[in-house]
């Protein structure tokens, strides 16, 4: 993690901005306007100072022309003739007070669900394996933390369910990681809070993408009795929740009904993937069911596009909505996690009704995750549902460790929302006895939340991020060795061989080399094509695209420095900041592109002097994506005597989607942080002095890499912009910054 020897203090940045039909008033309701009536905080009809004035008036219309008389005397005296004094009037009665204004009543029939987004990163890191990250480090977990946070605050919010979206831990075959999910949730079952649970892709022992082939990988093509998530999570264990309905015969997948303010409710929860015969059983559970509103739970549903806050309809989202969703009026709302983020998208089913779908899903944030979760109150007296996004754990953790990331409660437009929907109206069509409910409810559930989490809490300083206005808006830093840019070309034209990319610094531009090199097979001009696509914060208003890479051919492209290249010599013993845009193609399998680089230095790092670890035959600095998906930043450093790489590791980067890349390299510590889209990853590594080198003539290679000296491991999507600095970066300095 960052250390305070040299790094730069954080900043969180604001990703989100998308538009939802929700309510305008922050506290959930619309306020009509009358401006023909006056405001409410105006003049009563007959305030008390009037009723006074009209009383004095009337005293003296009574008092008629004798009270005149003695008030304005005749001769001298100052009494009439025949009259004694008058006497004076008695004193005009206090008006009688107005009477207390009715207090308002502010009860409402209303309760909330809690959500626990992909908790995968969670229970790894929690494990002696991973050297106990959380504990260590904050002297708590945030998986624990969130479970005993719902147990602590179920009664005070209403809490009648919790709902768990999969990707329970994060390898499959791992049992410390099991262990700590059971711990986790056991915690809801001591406290008799029932709960859904589904199986996330990392939770089954065979995980295939419908994209890739919508056939294998479901329920039905696994060995039940071999499956983790069935011996931890299995229907025995399920059936101990006082909600539980059922589970299909393969055991993954289950409904619950929950009643709360006198109506009930069907959660049907979906595992990582479904069968049709899976498909066939949830159908017969909802019909079975006929008046009760189903909230749909799966692992993947629904995805996020490339401006980080846009809904993206997946392939398997798709296939849901046409054979399960959109004519079963009973199916309300969606959610699902998997993709990283969060979006809201509103469809009309068959009915005419809408059907909200949300997914959420913090992985990939600071702490994978920091403990994130979710609270969505069903509000009945307004009709609405309003969205909580929190983090009961952050305010838990040890003041000296909170950094900029440590967001509580998020209140960007898609993580904290309000849908209307009249229930009833909503629910008419299979249950017309659906009721609004006793209003036992004070307030606002969501706020109350709010005000519990940031009761002894201050949320740090936030800063917005904003695309950049042209080209030229980013930061111009010292010390860059190398920035390479790729656009300019006609959009999904061949970037033919012999192409030069230029150095924004000057001194170290790239080429595209020649076919089929360094026993390269079957590759063509096609293979690399210009595009106009790009990360939302590049300024790069392009990319290029790397296609048809094979690993097994092996077929590939790439780019790379002339051999007198002044930076084929550098090894950043001063520390160093390499950044780069890209985006893993949608179509990518471990088969074909496990361990494809986005830059490495050519040569064996075997032949380094001292070298003492494994895989000799690779290059001395990868750059590259995993068979997991994960990004890899493994160096050798360029300290002189016996070494060894070293590895950051992020964790799975989903495919199709952009993400920033930053790897920091302290000056002082020389510990190396990586970053993915602006939060820190888990796994980094400490005392990595510079990039070890060949030789001076040994080039930088963007797209490929190699093995034993032969061309290998090609990439397999989009890279926009790399940069080389020779310095240790603050995030305002790095190429998701603008140059103001």
């Amino acid at each position: 993690m960052p250390t305070s020897s040299g790094l730069p203090t954080l900043r969180v940045f604001q990703r989100f901005a998308i538009p939802m039909s929700v309510s305008d008033d922050p506290r959930g309701a619309r306020t009509p306007s009358h401006p023909s009536l006056p405001e409410s905080h105006g003049e009563p009809a007959t305030p008390p100072r009037r009723q006074v004035l009209k009383l004095g008036a009337s005293l003296l219309a009574v008092g008629g022309s004798s009270a005149m008389l003695a008030a304005c005397g005749g001769g001298g005296g100052g009494v009439a003739p025949g009259f004694g004094p008058l006497p004076a009037p008695a004193p005009a009665p206090a008006p009688a007070p107005p009477p207390p204004a009715a207090p308002a009543d502010t009860r409402v029939s209303s309760f909330a669900l809690a959500v626990m987004p992909d908790t995968q990163f969670y229970a790894r890191y929690a494990t002696a394996a991973e050297n106990d990250q959380y504990d260590k480090r904050f002297g708590s977990a945030p998986f624990a933390a969130q479970t005993k946070w719902i147990a602590a605050n179920a009664k005070a919010l209403n809490i009648p369910f919790t709902i768990h979206l999969g990707d329970v831990v994060d390898q499959v075959g791992k049992p410390d990681q099991w262990k700590v999910a059971d711990a986790a949730m056991k915690v809801l079952e001591d406290a008799r809070l029932p709960y859904s649970v589904l199986a996330g892709n990392h939770d089954v022992l065979n995980d295939v993408d419908y994209s890739v082939d919508p056939n294998s990988g479901t329920d039905a093509t696994r060995t039940l009795a071999n499956e983790p998530y069935l011996q931890w999570f299995g229907t025995e264990r399920a059936r101990r929740q006082s909600t539980f309905g059922a589970r299909d015969a393969s055991g993954f997948h289950e409904y619950h009904v929950f009643e709360a303010q006198g109506q009930k409710f069907m959660v049907l929860s979906l595992s990582w993937r479904i069968s049709d015969a899976g498909i066939a059983w949830a159908r017969q559970v909802i019909a079975k069911n006929p008046t009760l509103p189903v909230i749909l739970v799966n692992h993947q549903l629904l995805n996020i596009a490339a401006d980080g806050t846009s809904p993206l309809e997946t392939d398997y989202g798709k296939m849901l909505w046409e054979k399960l969703i959109r004519d079963n009026d009973q199916i309300f709302m969606t959610l699902n996690g998997h993709h990283h983020g969060a979006a809201h998208l509103t469809k009309t089913n068959d009915f005419g009704h809408q059907v909200e779908e949300m997914v959420v899903d913090y992985q990939m944030a600071y702490q994978g995750g920091n403990g994130l979760m979710r609270l969505y109150e069903f509000d009945l007296t307004h009709k609405q549902i309003k969205v909580l996004s929190f983090s009961p754990w952050v305010p838990q953790k040890p003041a000296a460790t909170l950094t900029s990331f440590d967001q509580a409660v998020l209140a960007t437009p898609n993580e904290a929302f309000t849908i209307e929907m009249d229930f009833a109206q909503r629910f008419a069509g299979f249950n017309k006895s659906f009721g609004t409910g006793s209003a036992t409810i004070d307030g606002s559930l969501v706020d109350r939340a709010r005000a519990m989490i940031l009761a002894n809490y201050t949320e740090p300083e936030v800063l917005a991020q904003r695309p950049a206005s042209n080209p030229d808006d980013y930061p111009k830093v010292a010390n860059t060795l190398a920035h390479w840019r790729f656009f300019g070309g006609t959009a999904n034209q061949p970037v033919l061989p012999g192409t030069v990319i230029a150095d924004v610094a000057g001194a170290n531009p790239l080429h595209r080399d020649a076919l089929n090199q360094g026993g390269i097979q079957g590759a063509a001009d096609g293979d690399i094509v210009w595009t106009d696509d790009r990360h939302h914060l590049s300024a790069a208003p392009g990319s290029v695209r790397f296609l048809n890479t094979d690993k097994n051919v092996p077929r590939l492209s790439y780019f790379l420095t002339e051999a007198a290249a002044p930076i084929n010599g550098q090894t950043l013993d001063k520390g160093y900041t390499v950044e780069a845009f890209v985006k893993i193609d949608k179509s990518w399998t471990s088969s074909k592109q496990a361990w494809m680089n986005i830059m490495t230095r050519d040569g064996r790092r075997g032949d380094l002097a001292g070298y003492q670890g494994g895989d000799p035959e690779a290059p001395p600095m990868l750059f590259a994506i995993s068979s997991l998906r994960e990004v890899q930043w493994e160096v050798v450093p360029s300290a002189a005597g016996a070494r060894s790489p070293k590895t950051n590791w992020s964790g799975e980067v989903i495919a199709d989607r952009w993400v920033h890349i930053a790897i920091v390299n302290d000056p002082v510590s020389h510990d190396t942080t990586m970053y993915v889209e602006g939060a820190p990853v888990l796994r980094n590594i400490g005392n990595a002095p510079g990039l070890a080198t060949l030789s001076a003539s040994s080039p930088w290679v963007v797209g490929g890499g190699s093995w034993d000296g032969a061309r290998a491991d090609g990439f397999f999507g989009n890279i926009g912009e790399v940069r080389v600095v020779g310095a240790a970066l603050a995030p305002a300095q790095w190429l998701t910054a603008r140059a103001g």
